[in-house]
């Protein structure tokens, strides 16, 4: 047995010391292995098809469609159902799905959703509008937020339930919010402590977007205050609207939602009516000194929030809301099944 004993030894390299290691390593070109670079592409010899992907995830989209969940929050006369009617270029509101019929005014708030499906070259999106008839409307408007986050937790907990059953559906229906459009009224001063209070505890579960409703009814002078006095008392106020700094993922999205910050709230102006301008037919609200034009830059900011809400960010909306708002919420009543007694 002591014979072998050699033969083993003699099959190990021989011991060289770290300094000469790190010589021959540089004499041979080698990298250390503390700096070795990160998986690198490899060079094909060929054509393989790998793009091919995004066309079959095209056409599973567009066969399957995707949903869409808003909801729209503010006094009223602010022009909410206007605003969505102008976003979608149809009528999706909780007034255009009622003609004819009176309007009232609730005594409290009511959630009321209408659901529709669009759709634009194929696509067909699920879009389900939230109104919230009765918000800030009466004399005393103690905590008139509670059915609006009893309204949201609802939805979480509804795709939760579908989520921890044994057999699940292929695709659980998706009713949680995924976007809450504040209007904020155009007073040109600051926000009032119901704005604030409804942001602070709205934006912790859900994502927050406020516009200035009606913004033709201030100066552009008066605008500009407006908007870095709202600024400000947000950023005192630490309450957190979408899109939230946190969230950026790389510096790419950081310069895009940084000016996005920079702009919000968006002053917008609704309308779902058109007029000629020029020889064009343009969305636009008429008055005695000319035709405001809703999606003309240099009116209003109706083209940025259309942009934020469907263009740009409407995945992000969705991949926050699932991610963030409803995975915290999920924790939380895990949390609270598991405990004992």
């Amino acid at each position: 047995g002591s014979s072998l004993e050699p033969e083993e030894r003699s099959m190990e390299p021989p011991a060289v010391p770290e300094e000469e290691e790190e010589e021959e390593e540089e004499e041979k070109g080698a990298v250390p292995l503390s700096m070795a670079p990160g998986p690198v592409g490899c060079q094909l010899f060929g054509y393989v098809g790998i793009e091919a992907v995004l066309d079959q995830m095209k056409i599973k989209t567009m066969k399957t469609g995707f949903e869409f969940n808003i909801m729209v929050v503010g006094q009223s006369g602010l022009g909410k159902s206007t605003m969505v009617n102008t976003l979608f270029k149809s009528k999706v509101s909780r007034k255009s799905s009622q003609p004819g019929q009176e309007e009232r005014i609730p005594k409290t708030v009511q959630l009321q959703s209408i659901t529709h499906v669009i759709e634009e070259k194929g696509v067909k999106m699920k879009l389900t509008v939230t109104d919230t008839p009765g918000f800030g409307d009466q004399i005393n408007n103690e905590n008139c937020w509670d059915p609006i986050i009893k309204y949201i937790n609802e939805q979480y907990e509804r795709y939760l339930r579908e989520e921890i059953l044994i057999t699940r559906k292929r695709k659980i229906p998706d009713t949680r919010v995924h976007g809450c459009v504040y209007f904020v009224p155009p007073t040109g001063h600051w926000l009032r402590p119901l704005d604030l209070e409804f942001m602070r505890r709205l934006s912790k579960i859900v994502n927050v977007v406020p516009v200035i409703a009606k913004a033709d009814t201030l100066t552009l002078e008066e605008r500009a205050e407006f908007k870095q006095r709202i600024q400000e008392d947000l950023k005192t106020h630490a309450i957190s609207v979408y899109p939230q700094e946190d969230f950026d993922q790389d510096p790419e999205d950081r310069a895009l939602n940084d000016g996005i910050r920079e702009s919000i709230p968006f002053a917008v102006v609704g309308a779902d009516q058109e007029h000629q301008v020029n020889g064009k037919r343009v969305l636009g609200r008429k008055t005695k000194w000319g035709i405001i034009e809703v999606e003309n830059p240099a009116h209003c900011e109706f083209p940025l929030l259309r942009d934020l809400l469907i263009r740009s960010h409407l995945q992000d909306l969705k991949d926050i809301t699932h991610n963030v708002h409803y995975e915290s919420y999920r924790v939380r009543r895990l949390n609270e099944s598991n405990r004992p007694g």
